[in-house]
Parts: structure tokens; sequence; C-alpha cells
């Protein structure tokens, strides 16, 4: 559930900025120049949508921005002016910044005895003293089996200091005024502004004493820059920094005892697969306990659910096992409860991985790689950033509701019979989540705990990204690259289209993170996605086109961006790529263009396609709540198929209609108490086989088709990977697999000239993961304790290769 975030409006724009890239301001030029002539065709978005969030100068871009307008509940974060401290003057304007930064309140939290009470806990305490000798011992050898575990405890003792000091950190009030003013300055020349709530950030001033308990804020992960735009804003708001947890490795570089003295915790090499072990046990141990510690003095903590250089947008396993730890701490009663805020994170542009493909991060970097890291951030204007705050939940009552599922079936048993053509009787099972938490990770934890945890991350996963805003970035490549992508499309349509999107992105209560006048948002748009469009006059028409180019790179970043709508259509769209499946089974020999709009389509064999589709989409792409479960989001596909008016119910005719109760007057006559032969449910009839029918309204095959691309470049990478095979049958390290997989899905689409979106490394570790799970790939130990994955003897035969290309392609709309 989202905090009351008022109007869709966004707040008072900051002062206008020099535009410093003459590419943006040519091609702002030139769009403007080709907007002017059809102007009168674009009109206005609705009041309600407000003011535009895209602060150009308008000597460049030729816009005049809604300055006057209120700001309805948001303000830029990085917009610090003489009205936000409590001084007046000339004097005071032009140092607003040292002033705003010195009157927010910081609580100041000193490292003080902690590493002390870290090393006294328990936990820590069993596993410094662990290890004794066993076996029989003699009574003359009890001094030397006493020395070797008082060595061997020291040591221990010694391991545990050791981590402890490369994690040690506290909250200093100068140096974190002093990162405050530093980062509103250098994100002020790299984003236009930084939108948020006010009422959502008045919600966390009171969720602390609300819930009794400490915040911890679960943020999605899109940039590295998401390190410093959270902390930056509860700063600003005079709220708890939070302690934050970084991956970045840091350790041989001046920077990492600065960020130490402001809350960044730089922990150890991730000990996930080795907690088994010795070391990697009292590292949990010690991290464990830090946690519960930091949650016992009152502080907040930070953490983001996915790995910033990770190939796929699925929840990382070290979050998971911090999750396990502040979990473990309210468990142990270290703390009552905990309060738990998903955060949402909106770009216009991404800041990194603009080639489609996000890269592996770095692990380490010096002052030299952080200052050509801040250069080529100041080398182009990166637009608007959205941050959202979810309402704060409690884990403790999120826990004892009993809404998480602690229990799921592998994919294999599943999905597996419905590829080979039987039924599976479990197809409406919930799916294990045991690659989000593994047992090697925590094996302390049952597993039922840790399916618990499991869970829990998908449930914050799916609350971080539904409160998350949809920008103009992403509904402009949306429009282009899943509805307009052959033949480009006018401007003039364009912006019906664009209005139309914003309308279905409103109606299903999603926020949008901009506002303003059509042109202004369609300029402003085109020009941060100027790399990827091409903008041409035709001779013939009186408006210019815009169409999508034509080559690998455009089309990994348009596809990237439409990453934000492929969440909000998915009921839509996993329930019309079902009915394409249907379709294409019942007419093989027809193109889907000619179908016959009044096919008759079974109410129960469609609820069955939309439950395959639903088992054969990764977690991470079908996001669906832990609480609703296959069947009831098969339903849900089926009734807003219904109300989108892309299907119409009808009933299959029958003896009796439903409405005729006269006819069943004996069944509904009262029956006596104590005849105990007869029963209420006497007078139920077998259910109702109901069908449905494609409607015929003149925009519904567009919409249809629109919403079946949604899902085609993930669909068409998984029916690639099953042609691919072949490529596959030596055993191959997890992260070899992956890389042949994208080379062949490259090749596939050069051949193809199109459909680079398919052949994306996220694309190709999808649908090795999807593979891997369905069975068709299967684990086997490989050299130095690798785990290896190899073609399984069952898909080595080309009839069990037939039947897998069979099932996939059928749901891809071609």
């Amino acid at each position: 559930m989202l905090l009351d975030r008022g109007d869709a409006t966004l707040g008072n724009p900051p002062p206008a900025q020099p535009i410093r890239s003459r590419a943006s301001v040519s091609w702002s030029l030139k769009i403007k120049k080709k907007l002017k002539g059809v102007t009168p065709f674009l009109g206005k978005f609705r009041p309600t949508v407000g003011q535009c969030c895209h602060q150009c100068t308008p000597e460049s871009l030729g816009m005049k921005l809604l300055r006057n307008s209120p700001s309805l509940g948001f303000q830029n974060v990085l917009h610090v002016n003489e009205t936000r401290t409590r001084f007046r003057g000339w004097l005071v304007r032009r140092v607003c910044g040292l002033l705003f930064v010195q009157e927010r309140k910081v609580y100041p939290s000193p490292a003080g005895d902690r590493a002390e009470r870290v090393l006294r806990s328990s936990r820590v305490q069993s596993l410094i003293s662990s290890g004794r000798p066993t076996g029989g011992a003699v009574a003359g050898e009890g001094s030397s089996h006493s020395g070797e575990t008082a060595i061997a405890a020291t040591a221990r003792r010694g391991q545990a200091v050791q981590i402890l000091e490369g994690i040690q950190t506290s909250i200093s009030p100068p140096l974190l005024r002093l990162a405050g003013w530093i980062l509103l300055k250098l994100l002020g020349r790299v984003f236009a502004n930084v939108q948020v709530s006010l009422n959502q950030l008045a919600a966390l001033h009171k969720a602390p004493q609300l819930h009794g308990a400490p915040l911890v804020f679960v943020s999605v992960h899109k940039s590295s820059l998401d390190y410093a735009l959270v902390p930056l804003v509860l700063f600003c708001h005079s709220l708890r920094v939070p302690y934050m947890v970084s991956s970045t490795d840091l350790s041989h570089t001046w920077l990492r005892p600065i960020l130490q003295k402001v809350g960044v915790i730089f922990p150890p090499r991730c000990p996930m697969g080795k907690a088994d072990t010795e070391t990697g046990a009292l590292q949990c141990a010690v991290l464990s306990s830090c946690v519960s510690e930091l949650l016992s003095e009152g502080q907040h903590l930070l953490l983001f659910l996915e790995e910033p250089g990770c190939v796929e947008r699925r929840p990382s396993p070290c979050s998971a096992q911090w999750l396990s730890w502040v979990r473990e701490a309210v468990r142990s009663g270290v703390v009552p409860d905990v309060a738990l805020v998903p955060v949402g994170i909106a770009y216009d542009a991404p800041v990194e991985g603009l080639g489609g493909s996000r890269r592996q991060a770095p692990r380490c970097g010096g002052f030299l790689s952080l200052l050509l890291s801040a250069l080529s951030l100041l080398g182009r204007s990166h637009g608007c950033v959205r941050l959202d705050f979810g309402q704060p939940f409690s884990l403790k009552e999120m826990i004892s509701s009993g809404r998480l599922p602690v229990r799921g079936l592998p994919l294999e048993e599943i999905l597996l019979p419905a590829v080979m053509g039987s039924r599976s009787d479990s197809l409406f099972a919930d799916k294990s989540l045991g690659w989000v938490l593994p047992a090697t990770a925590c094996p302390q934890l049952e597993d039922q705990e840790r399916h618990l945890v499991a869970s829990l991350c998908k449930h914050l996963l799916y609350s971080a990204t539904s409160c998350s805003a949809v920008m103009s970035t992403s509904m402009l490549s949306c429009l282009l690259l899943h509805r307009h992508r052959k033949q480009g499309v006018g401007v003039p349509q364009l912006a019906r289209d664009f209005s139309w999107l914003l309308e279905e992105v409103l109606f299903r209560n999603r926020d949008v993170g901009f506002g303003g006048s059509l042109p202004e948002v369609l300029c402003h748009s085109m020009t941060l996605l100027r790399d990827s469009l091409v903008l041409c006059p035709p001779p013939s028409a009186p408006a210019p086109l815009v169409a999508p180019r034509s080559t690998p790179q455009a089309a990994m970043t348009l596809s990237r961006h439409c990453g934000a709508l492929q969440h909000l259509f998915i009921h839509e769209a996993v329930g019309a790529c079902a009915v394409s499946a249907m379709l294409s089974e019942m007419m093989d020999c027809v193109n889907i263009d000619e179908m016959d709009f009044d096919v008759a389509l079974c109410q129960e064999e469609l609820t069955e396609r939309v439950a395959q589709l639903c088992q054969l989409l990764p977690s991470e792409a079908l996001l669906l709540p832990p609480c609703q479960s296959v069947y009831s989001f098969a339903q849900d596909s089926i009734d807003s198929l219904v109300r989108c008016g892309i299907l119409v119910m009808e009933e299959l005719p029958r003896e009796r209609p439903l409405c005729d109760l006269w006819g069943r007057r004996q069944a509904l006559l009262w029956k006596s108490f104590d005849d105990l032969s007869n029963s209420d449910s006497d007078c139920e009839e077998p259910p109702d086989r109901r069908s449905y029918k494609l409607n015929q309204p003149n925009h519904c095959p567009d919409f249809f088709f629109f919403l079946c691309s949604v899902l085609s470049p993930l669909l068409r990478a998984l029916s690639w990977s099953v042609c691919g095979l072949q490529h596959l049958y030596s055993p191959l390290t997890e992260s070899e697999c992956i890389e042949r997989m994208q080379g062949f899905l490259l090749d596939k689409a050069q051949g193809e000239s199109s459909y680079f979106e398919s052949a994306t490394l996220e694309m190709a570790a999808t649908a090795v993961w999807t593979l891997r799970d369905l069975g068709v790939l299967k684990e086997e130990p490989g050299e130095g304790g690798a785990v290896c994955l190899q073609l399984s003897e069952a898909f080595q035969q080309p009839l069990a290769q037939g039947k897998l290309c069979r099932f996939i392609p059928r749901f891809l709309y071609h």
C-alpha cells in the first residue's frame, strides 16, 4: 500500500541551469522546430498531471515551464534557496546551501562500546569457545588440550576483532553535513531535479513513534547513485540517516574511513556459500550480532534488494541474508519489532548500463576511478529522479499474519509435465524460492524460516517496484518499441498514443514522475532518448516521423526503459499471450492477423494456459506478491482482459437459463432438520461452463497486439535459447553458460536484423536460469568444487527438445 501522495503534480522547479552539451542543445532545437508546426494537434495534459519536472533553459529548448504552479505536496530536494532557511537577504542567497545543511537535524551515533558488545554476544562467544578437542583424553593430557583450546579461542577472537574493524562505523554530524552539501552541489550538476513527496516524508517522521520500532529501509537498486540519493533525501528533511550496507569494496582507498564516519557499512566478502565453514560461520555471527546491536540502539538501516552489477532484477542472496539477521533480531527479542519501508526509485535516463546490459560494477576503485566516474556523469544531463517511500509495515505482523508462503515446489515438478504433454496436478502450486537464500548461506536456519525470509524478500521487491513512479522516457520507449516499431509514427499520433498510455497508467493506480504540457514532455523525452531515435520529416506528410534506430544499442536502451511498464501491464500481458497461445493452437495454418474474432475460448482451458505462462516466466519478471496464488493471478488476468474490452464473457447454450429458479423450486425447499440424508448441497449443480470470445471494436486488436508485444522480448529469448541447447552439451559453469548463450542470442538477432532487446546479458541469464529450474540443464560437480551445468539426458533426445520447442513459442506473438 502506498502513502498518500496527493496529486501526480511535481513541485516547484529550481532555477534554470545551462545545458552543458552542444549535442543536446542542437537535438532539442531540432525537436522544437519539428513540434512547432504541429502544436495545435498536441493539446495539453489534464490539469491534474501538473507541472513539468524537466528543468532546461528556455533559451536552449524553447520551453516555458509552469513555474507558478503550486507544489501540491512535492518538493525538489536539490533546489535549495533562502526560503528553506530561517534567514533572508542577498548574502543568504549566496550561502543558503551552507545554512541549509547547518540547520538540518542530525542524530549522532558514536560507535562507543558497540564492538565489545558484539564480542560479548552469546552467538559470537559460542563460536569463539567452540572447537574443543574431542575423543578420549587421558588425565595427563588435560593441560595440553586446555592449552590448545585457549590458543584456538584466542585466534578466533582475533579473527572476530578483525572483522569488526572492517565494519566499524558511526555517524559524525560535521562529516554528515559536509557530505550533504557536496552531494547537493554534485547531484545538482547531474540531474535536473530529485522529486519526493512531502506527505510520504511526514509519515516517515511519525513512523518510529507509531510503530515503536526502528525503521529498515529496503530499496530497489537502479544505479550506484542510489547509495547517495536515499540518505540525502532523509538528511535534507531532518530524518534519522540510516546505516547503509554497501557492496562496493573500497578497502584500498582513503575514502573508506571517511564513509564509515557517515554510516556506511562495508561488510567483508559476502560469506554466501561459506557459512558452513568456520570462518564463514564466524563472519555471519559477527554481522548478525552487529545488526542486533544497531537495532537495539534504535538506529535505522538501509538495505538494497539487488546488486548494482547484477545481470537481472532479482533479490540478491546477500540482501536476503541481511534481512534474515533483522528477522533473527526480532525473533530473539533483541528488539520488539521492526518497521519495514519499501523504497522505489525511478530515473528519467539510466546513469549507468547504457548498453542495455548491466555489467559488473567495479568492486574496487581508487581516487582516479571515482574522479573519472564523476566526470562521466557531468558530461550530459540525466533528466529527473523520483523517490517514493512506501507505507511502513510491521515485520512481526507480516510474519504472524500467515500471508507469506513457506513452502514451494520446484519448477521441474510443476511445469515439466505440461511441457511433455501430460496434465500436471500441481500446476497452480507456488514455485520454490530456494535460490534467494540458499541453505549454505544460513545453515543455522530451518527450511521453513529460510523460505519465509525468501518470501519476505519477494514481497518487499514487489512493494518497492509498485510504489515506483513511471517516467516519461519509459512511456515513450514502450510506445516506440511495442506499437510503432516497424514504420515509425508521426508526432501528432505519438502525442495521442502518449495521452492514451498516460490514462492507462493512472487508471492502474500508478503515479507518474512528470507533468506539464504535452509538447514539453515529448520534447524532454525525445531529448533524453535522442541517441536511440530517428526524427525525419517525410516529404509528403505535414508532421515529422519518429522511429527507433535499427541498432542493437538503441533496441537495448529502449527495452530497459520499458521494464517499468512490463510490471504495470503484467496481468493483461500474460492473459493476452495465453489467448494468443490458444488461438495459435486452433489455427495453426492461419496468420494471427487474419484470425476470426468469433472463436470461443473455454474458461477452464484459458485459466490453465495463463497458469502455464505464469510458471514459465521467472519470478523477477512476473513479480507476484507472495500472498497471491497462481490461480488467483490467472483469474485476475482473465478479468482484466474483460475489463479492458478485449474479451467478452458468454454462456454456452443450455436447456434451462441460470435465472430460472422456478425449475429448481424442489431443490430450494427447506429440508427437515432431522433428515440428515439431505443437505444444502443438494441444490447445487455442476459448475457452469463459461467461455470467452474476442471483442470486435476497432481499438481492440491494436491493444491486444500491444499487450502481447510487452512480453515478447522475454518469450523470444526463451524460445531462441531452446534452439541453442546444442551449444550447452559440455559441462559449463553458470557464467560460461550465460556467456555462451548470449553469444548465440546475438547471432540469432543479427541473423534476423532485429529484436536485439532479446539478446542482452539479462535475457541470456534469465534463459539459463529458467532452463535450469525447468530441469533442462542439470547441476553437476565440477573441478575445484565448482558447480557446472549440463544438458540433461532427457532433453538430449530430439523428441523432448521438439516438445519444448513447441511449448514456449506458442505464447510468443510474432
